[in-house]
Order: C-alpha cells, then sequence, then structure tokens
C-alpha cells in the first residue's frame, strides 16, 4: 500500500482535501465491496495540518486532522489542498510548509498542488522551470508571482518531474483519479470513478472561463471600434471600412487594434461570436446549426471546429456542461434519478491518457 498525505490548510475549500481522501481510500476497495469481492485497498490515507489542530474551512466546516506534517517522516504522495486566496498572508502563516514539501519531493514523493494549492509548490520552487496547471482565474496572477514556472491554465491535470497540478475545485476528483489510474492501474481507476459516480479525468478548463476578448486599454477610436464590433457581430465587416470609420489608414489601424486589444481584428470578431454563441448555447435548445447561423457563420463545420479550437469543447459538449436542467416538478425529480438508476447510460469514462501535460522527471 502506498501512504498517502493530505495535507489541510486554513480557510480552504475542504472539497479539495476531502475528494482526494474518499477517492484513495476508495480505490482498490469500495468497487469490490458493492460487488462482494475481497477489498484491495491500494492507498493507507492520511490528513495533516501544519500543527496537528482542527483546520476550518472557508464556510466553517471544521476538519480534524490524523497528524500534525511534523509527524509525517516520508509519504510517497502528497496532496496540498487549498487555501485563502490572499497569499501573501498564507505564505507566512504558512511558511513551516515550504520546506516540508521541498524535503518530500527530494525523498521521492509525488507532490500534487490542487487548484490554488499549486502556489505553495510554487512558492516552494519546485515548479522553476516546470509545467504547472490552476484554475483560469488565478493563472495571470499566479504567472506574474512565479514568472519561471511555465504555466498552463488551459489543463485540468499537469505532471512534470512528480509534480502535479489540477485546475480547479473539482479538478482535485481529476488528479486523484489520474493518479490512481498511473499508480494502480486503467482497470482500477475504472472501478473507482464508477463506483463513486464521477467522470473521468477531463482534458480543458478554457471553456469555463468567459473569454477575455480584450484587455483594458484607454484608445477612443479601437473602443469604437470594439462596440462597433460588439453591436453588429453576426455581419461580415472589412478590415478597411472599420479603419475609415476609426479615421485611420488599414496598416496604422490594424497596428493601434492590436496594440490596444492583444488581437488582430478578424480574430477579436471571432473571440464576440464564440462569447455570444456560448450565451445561446447556455440558455436554449436551438439546433446547432441555427446558433452558428445567428453568429454568422454559415458553414456549420468549420463553427464547430472555431468553437471547439478556442473552447477546448464542441458546441454540444459545452451546452451538456453550462445548459439549465429545462424540466421542474416530477420530471426533475426523474432526470435527478437516472444517473443513479442507469448509471452506465451516459458512456465508459474515458482513459485519462490524453488529459494532462506530462513531462518525463
Amino acid at each position: 500500500m502506498l501512504n498517502v498525505t493530505i495535507v489541510l490548510l486554513e480557510d480552504g475549500f475542504s472539497s479539495t482535501a476531502i475528494m482526494p481522501l474518499e477517492i484513495f481510500h476508495s480505490a482498490g476497495q469500495l468497487w469490490n465491496d458493492l460487488h462482494d469481492h475481497p477489498s484491495q485497498p491500494a492507498f493507507r490515507v492520511r490528513t495533516a495540518s501544519l500543527g496537528g489542530g482542527t483546520v476550518r474551512s472557508a464556510h466553517g466546516l471544521g476538519v480534524t486532522p490524523h497528524v500534525s506534517i511534523d509527524a509525517v517522516d516520508r509519504s510517497d504522495l502528497v496532496i496540498v489542498s487549498t487555501s485563502s486566496l490572499d497569499l501573501d498572508l498564507c505564505m507566512v502563516a504558512n511558511s513551516s510548509l515550504l520546506p516540508w514539501l521541498r524535503r518530500q519531493h527530494s525523498q521521492g514523493a509525488m507532490i500534487v498542488g490542487v487548484c490554488m494549492g499549486a502556489a505553495y509548490l510554487a512558492e516552494a520552487g519546485l515548479l522553476d522551470g516546470r509545467i504547472a496547471t490552476t484554475h483560469w482565474a488565478l493563472a495571470d496572477k499566479f504567472a506574474a508571482r512565479y514568472p519561471k514556472v511555465r504555466w498552463r491554465p488551459d489543463l485540468f491535470v499537469t505532471e512534470d518531474s512528480r509534480l502535479l497540478c489540477s485546475g480547479g475545485v473539482f479538478a482535485s476528483a481529476d488528479v486523484s483519479l489520474y493518479l490512481v489510474e498511473k499508480l494502480c492501474g486503467h482497470e482500477v481507476a475504472l472501478q473507482t470513478a464508477k463506483a463513486l459516480l464521477l467522470p473521468m479525468p477531463r482534458t480543458h478548463q478554457s471553456g469555463f472561463a468567459m473569454l477575455p476578448v480584450s484587455k483594458p486599454h484607454a484608445d477612443e477610436r479601437i473602443r469604437a471600434t470594439e462596440a462597433y464590433l460588439q453591436a453588429n457581430f453576426r455581419k461580415e465587416i472589412p478590415i478597411p471600412f472599420l479603419a475609415d470609420r476609426a479615421g485611420l489608414g488599414v496598416r496604422t489601424f490594424v497596428r493601434h487594434f492590436k496594440a490596444a486589444t492583444g488581437r488582430l481584428p478578424a480574430d477579436y470578431l471571432q473571440a464576440v461570436r464564440i462569447e455570444a454563441a456560448k450565451v445561446m448555447l447556455e440558455s436554449d435548445n436551438r439546433p446547432i446549426q441555427s446558433i452558428s447561423s445567428e453568429v454568422g457563420y454559415d458553414d456549420v463545420a468549420f463553427f464547430r471546429s472555431l468553437f471547439k479550437r478556442i473552447t477546448r469543447m464542441t458546441p454540444t459538449e459545452y451546452r451538456a456542461n453550462f445548459a439549465p436542467l429545462n424540466v421542474s416538478g416530477p420530471a426533475a425529480l426523474e432526470a435527478y434519478r437516472m444517473p443513479a438508476a442507469a448509471p452506465m447510460a451516459m458512456g465508459e469514462p474515458r482513459s485519462i491518457q490524453p488529459v494532462v501535460a506530462i513531462r518525463s522527471a
């Protein structure tokens, strides 16, 4: 059995510790129990806090650990859960964690930073020059604070030299199932996911972010052009027409537009159209062809390809993730019950091998 230590931190999301706890406890055990087979637990899991005392989550839930991190001499796998988003305060309050993480890694442990927990790996210097991820909303802040890290916020899970990161709270399940498969094999991971009614790990998180169409700027002519594009995104709008509206030559206009927004005009228009399509997919059940035409693309194949390139999901996948349940009353209850009654109706969970960015040690 491999030893797993889950580090609890103050003011974090308790699910980022509890989800890995339950997944690693379940691996090799829960599926067997449900089928009256002998249990074959693969992991010995314990929780630890910096001082060994109860840790309170961001929402007031108290979690009492098994031990203090000082009592953990060596662990095969370490999971760092989330804490408060105030990095300056957290790094001072949790400073004793950093040398402990460095020591565990030097002794051969795999270290995982869940969501903003990746900041502790970066602060310890473990991620310098390595691939990592975190929640998309924290990516810019982390990139500025830790410029030596090769941040990939479009990915849910990364692995580089025994250092793993996951983006978002639920990505604690993604990285946990990834590690179950890596350490125990695909069949055990699949059984664990099925027993817990969890999907196997997801690929990208860019579809969860509201795409920033433009960076802040003070160029009034370009801001007027942006407003025009946002109001008329369904139309085909020639660049010379936009340049004339802005009172600039074409080359000068394109240069000013790129400098102000960070995008070329055609890319900007595509981004606006995809944002509009996302809103439509979230709010109604029109066919994809109809939405494609509505946002200015009569070629639905091109629209699907563009949508997937920008969001890393097909329009259908995006709708499945973000559209509200369009039933109420008894029908809603039955829809809610269906996954539990027939968990395999949605198909086999995906293998995780294409999911992550991996670099060998």
